[in-house]
């Protein structure tokens, strides 16, 4: 069964040294789902940990190659009509940012609606808060 990944929890994976064990296995078992942008949105966190030194050139180029190597092959959902009018929705229940609420109901739209037993991967608070409302079962990265 495929599990959802957000943005937090696939750059806490691509960091060396960063990604847990269970994250790791879950990847290994379950077929990776991102939301379109998701690429764009690691890529731009991983410049940012580099440009403020959190983390070495080394791991900047280890992350930025594992990004791209395990986001090329993922199954995306793409933006429709259906993923902004949910995502519109979400901010007015969650108080989300428009980047979580659009990964929220990337998610949403892909279990069509219907999270119950749908894994939802992340390492933001106030994202996982909202995906676990919605009955996600939520990981962490």
């Amino acid at each position: 069964m495929p599990a959802f990944w957000d943005t937090s929890a696939v750059v806490h994976l691509c960091i060396p040294g960063q990604g847990s064990s269970g994250a790791r296995r879950l990847l290994r078992e379950q077929t990776p789902v991102i939301w379109w942008c998701t690429p764009v949105e690691a890529h731009s966190a991983i410049e940012r940990l580099h440009a403020v030194r959190a983390i070495t050139t080394p791991a900047f180029r280890a992350a930025k190659e594992r990004a791209q190597t395990m986001l090329g092959s993922w199954r995306e959902i793409h933006p429709t009509e259906a993923v902004r009018e949910l995502a519109l929705i979400l901010l007015e229940r969650f108080r989300l940012r428009a980047a979580d609420a659009l990964q929220l109901a990337a998610a949403l739209v892909w279990c069509k609606q219907k999270p119950q037993n749908r894994i939802f991967v992340s390492n933001d608070v106030k994202l996982t808060a909202a995906a676990m409302d919605l009955g996600f079962d939520v990981r962490s990265a």
